[in-house]
């Protein structure tokens, strides 16, 4: 009998299966702490409500009474300022998000409430609104 040299033989190679894993999971640590949309840690308080909205600002009060807008530590004089700057121009009915933490005393949510307002007053046909982010009911 004369045998065949061509022998077929199936084998898979795993090591390339190996690093595809560990190129996704490499991809995936990296993005994940990325994304952090509460830069301040914040305890929120508590709703029902899912409502969302389109967030053109936002305005950061932690548990020490420090005002951040869009990331950026500013005094409770320079609020309507920077909540003015970071609003893009022409726009006439942007969302203040607010995101203070619930131990916050109630006066410097009205602080924010207030900015806001002045610049709904400066210009007639400015509708710019405040929302008060919460965090979902346990």
């Amino acid at each position: 009998m004369i045998e065949s040299q061509n022998k077929v033989r199936i084998q898979s190679g795993s090591s390339s299966m190996s690093d595809l894993v560990f190129l996704l999971l490499i991809f995936f640590m990296i993005t994940s702490t990325l994304i952090s949309p509460n830069a301040v840690k914040l305890l929120l308080p508590e709703s029902n409500s899912k409502t969302m909205a389109k967030q053109n600002v936002t305005v950061y009060i932690d548990e020490s009474y420090n005002f951040q807008v869009n990331d950026i530590p500013v005094t409770p004089e320079t609020l309507q300022t920077t909540i003015q700057a970071g609003i893009e121009p022409g726009v006439t009915d942007a969302c203040v998000v607010l995101r203070a933490d619930k131990n916050v005393p109630v006066q410097y949510v009205v602080n924010v409430i207030d900015a806001v307002n002045a610049l709904n007053e400066m210009s007639p046909d400015c509708k710019h609104k405040v929302i008060l982010a919460t965090s979902p009911k346990k």
